[in-house]
């Protein structure tokens, strides 16, 4: 039997269980040919429920038969047995029960698909009963003093009840799984059973435009620039709709649109009463009750807002802006308020002594000890604390921005990234170094006797930034300027400024730098916050 028509019979059956249909139960379960340990369980419970001692014992000789380690078989057969006078038999299950409780307090079923948690306390409780169907009532109260000390949920006073009966001697009725808890096919697998139409509709796409997700019968169209609109004759005349009341995004995926705007249902409705839909250019979800239809020939197309898809923008960009505006500009620090960072404090980087100067060396082995080895002559020798020191020959007529590609090129980082900074001779602050974005300033400058220490370190580009939102590259962009901001299709853009309406200055991969507007698109219009 195909296991989907094994899981349709288990699940009519424990619906008629639901019911309480027990005959119903059983004639499900019987038209399995090849049961399992679970079903076979199933039938001893509904034997149990018309009263059918014999039969729902046969049934769980079956499922211990499937299933040789499932204790609340053991545990549901030795209730059985009890009450079919059967002691003996009934201690045998309540030790194998025990022993496949493999020291558990409690198992819980219910991931096999029992709603049902099998206490130790209860197999102890059947046990002790058992013993008094057998007169040995010593036997049945040291199973039953045990018991007492757990303190598991369920347990109630069941025990305590049971330890007077004992006294009394007083034979104990056994505990059972109660009438209906029976196993259940996985939700999941029986959601599976019902047939779904996993193509849905079909649809003819035809277009000239790449990444077009417009879909619909028309035929071929010419590209240009703008917006793309669907045709409104026919039937997709109805596809424009008008928004009654302003909206404002509420989740992820949907738009925020003034009120009275033109939108083109692009989908169909989904069960949380949200359509899918393009208003000037953007895709996304809107509530199904904020529209109407609207009247499209009426209109002025030449006043209306362009709506639809957007086309991919032409070869050539647009015309460049005549000059950067001053947010590409990084603000710069007083030099009054600089303070050394943790990490250039004494604790990690010794200073050296008053007495003498350090040795920049770096084949220091092969020198005499205590003799620095000299810079060649018209050159310097430059000390960098990064992550790592480093060392460097210079000549003093190098301008900065030479030695900081110098330094960037050895430390394997941007030249734009990195922050340069010294200190004066005798103060312990370290000072940005002076000039170093001005043309005509050399490292001779800031030599002292030869050398030149200098304190590194990598520069966030982001900082002091705000993210206005953010865009996704729709083509490869390669940089034409050193302005320029390079980037690959599919990469995601920091918006920082717009420019004008056609630029707009962005972060990508670690680098700042301004980009056509129409080389990307924006997902949504929430705003990031720092």
């Amino acid at each position: 039997m195909p296991y989907t028509e094994l899981l349709r019979l288990w699940n009519e059956s424990v619906q008629a269980v639901d019911a309480n249909d027990w005959e119903g139960a059983l004639a499900k379960l019987q038209q399995i040919p090849e049961q399992t340990s679970r079903t076979h369980f199933n039938a001893a419970s509904a034997h149990l429920a018309l009263g059918q001692l014999d039969m729902a014992l046969r049934c769980l000789d079956l499922t211990i038969a499937k299933d040789e380690r499932l204790a609340v078989a053991f545990f549901q057969r030795a209730a059985v047995m009890l009450q079919m006078n059967r002691s003996e038999e009934a201690l045998s299950d309540c030790i194998w029960a025990q022993e496949h409780m493999r020291g558990n307090a409690v198992i819980d079923y219910r991931q096999l698909g029992l709603r049902y948690k099998l206490y130790y306390w209860q197999i102890l409780y059947n046990t002790a009963a058992a013993y008094c169907r057998m007169g040995q009532w010593e036997s049945a109260m040291d199973k039953l003093l045990p018991a007492t000390q757990d303190r598991g949920q369920g347990r109630g006073g069941n025990i305590e009840v049971a330890l007077k009966s004992v006294e009394r001697r007083e034979v104990l009725d056994p505990l059972l799984v109660p009438v209906g808890s029976v196993f259940r096919p996985r939700k999941q697998e029986i959601e599976q059973l019902h047939q779904r139409d996993f193509l849905g509709k079909a649809k003819v796409i035809s277009s000239m435009i790449p990444n077009d997700d417009f879909g619909g019968f028309e035929p071929l169209r010419q590209q240009k620039p703008g917006f793309y609109e669907p045709k409104t004759d026919g039937v997709q005349e109805s596809r424009y709709m008008r928004v009654r009341a302003p909206y404002m995004a509420r989740g992820p995926g949907q738009l925020t649109v003034p009120g009275g705007s033109m939108v083109f249902l692009f989908g169909e409705e989904d069960r949380d009463g949200m359509i899918n839909v393009i208003q000037d250019g953007q895709r996304g979800l809107l509530p199904v009750s904020l529209l109407e239809p609207a009247n499209v020939k009426k209109s002025k197309k030449e006043n209306r807002v362009p709506t639809g898809i957007p086309l991919p923008p032409e070869h050539k960009p647009p015309s460049r802006p005549e000059s950067l505006p001053r947010s590409l500009v990084p603000p710069r620090e007083s030099p009054s308020t600089e303070t050394p960072p943790p990490s250039y404090n004494n604790a990690t980087h010794t200073q050296p002594p008053a007495s003498g100067p350090p040795r920049y060396t770096a084949n220091a082995a092969s020198n005499k000890a205590g003799s620095p080895q000299p810079a060649e002559e018209g050159s310097v020798v430059v000390k960098v604390h990064y992550t790592y020191n480093l060392a460097l020959s210079i000549p003093l007529d190098t301008p900065y921005h030479v030695l900081k590609e110098r330094i960037a090129e050895k430390v394997g980082q941007s030249a734009s990234q990195l922050r340069l900074r010294h200190k004066q001779s005798g103060s312990r602050v370290l000072l940005p170094l002076p000039g170093a974005e001005e043309s005509g300033r050399t490292v001779q400058e800031v030599a002292e006797a030869g050398r030149v220490t200098l304190w590194c370190r990598r520069e966030d580009p982001l900082a002091n930034r705000t993210i206005l939102y953010q865009m996704v590259a729709l083509y490869d962009y390669a940089a034409e300027g050193p302005e320029d901001l390079e980037f690959s299709e599919g990469d995601t853009i920091d918006i920082l400024s717009e420019v004008n309406q056609e630029w707009l200055e962005g972060h990508c991969a670690g680098n700042i730098g301004i980009f056509p507007g129409s080389f990307a698109y924006k997902e949504n219009k929430s705003i990031i916050q720092d």
